[in-house]
């Protein structure tokens, strides 16, 4: 059902799984007595107040323009818990139902979890190293770690982005193979970290950012993803972030075409 014709319950469940910069459209139109389970990449301090439980995937998809039908282009799990410190059980009622619909049903592999916001830190700590450099250059996901100059600036930014979150206090838990501090550990020799790319990329190849096709359209989820940091960061230095964040608002307000040679204008 097209969203302009779309008559929400006036109880119940609703998931939100459209792009951050669409949310307040759809906070307009649902009732306060729906449960809302955003399962999304990028912060937004509206959800906050609203939200008791959220998902967040780290399996990659892509959606078909247009149509409620995706693929799953690298297989992965849907973290899904409390939100909040006072949300009390990990799920109950129809939250819990609809989990064991997606355990018995889903495609992916459903975990539920105590507290959902560490797997979200250690998501963002990815895509907000991933996000600004694929959408400015148009790369695949695999690409950015066989081409040398995109390779470089993504191990930095992940770098960056850890010590972030790192200094801000930030729990972290594991998504996909090594949990954040591993992955920070192994960026520290960066001989180890090259040898390493090649086996990751083709795990990768031919899969896109959120953010991919978003510039051209001139909107992005660069503040809930790259912004969201430069907040946590404060006084901490974070150069890559906020040029992330400059080059990709400025394309998007010229609604620019990416291009490979704007990975010279990131790391200028």
């Amino acid at each position: 059902v097209p969203f302009d014709a779309w008559t929400p319950p006036d109880t119940g469940l609703v998931l939100l799984c459209v792009k951050c910069f669409d949310n307040a459209t759809v906070l307009e139109r649902l009732p306060d007595a729906i449960e809302l389970i955003p399962i999304q990449n990028g912060f937004d301090p509206r959800l906050i107040e609203r939200c008791r439980y959220e998902g967040i995937a780290s399996f990659v998809s892509e959606c078909t323009p247009e149509r409620t039908s995706a693929r799953y282009t690298r297989d992965g799990e849907l973290h899904l818990g409390p939100c909040t410190s006072g949300a009390g059980d990990r799920l109950h009622g129809d939250v819990a139902a609809m989990a064991e619909a997606f355990k018995t049903h889903g495609r992916f592999r459903l975990v539920t979890v105590d507290q959902v916001l560490p797997y979200k830190y250690s998501k963002l700590m990815y895509n907000a190293a991933i996000s600004p450099l694929a959408a400015v250059t148009g790369l695949d996901n695999g690409s950015l770690l066989t081409h040398r100059t995109a390779r470089r600036l993504f191990f930095r930014l992940l770098r960056e982005n850890y010590g972030i979150l790192h200094s801000a206090g930030i729990e972290l838990e594991t998504i996909g193979p090594f949990h954040p501090s591993t992955v920070n550990r192994i960026l520290k020799l960066p001989f180890i970290a090259t040898c390493m790319a090649p086996s990751f990329a083709k795990s990768l190849k031919g899969t896109y950012c959120s953010m991919s096709g978003d510039i051209e359209q001139g909107r992005t989820e660069i503040d809930n993803f790259n912004g969201h940091l430069v907040e946590l960061a404060g006084g901490t230095p974070c150069p890559l972030n906020r040029i992330a964040c400059e080059l990709v608002d400025r394309m998007a307000r010229d609604q620019a075409t990416p291009a490979l040679d704007r990975i010279d204008e990131f790391s200028s």
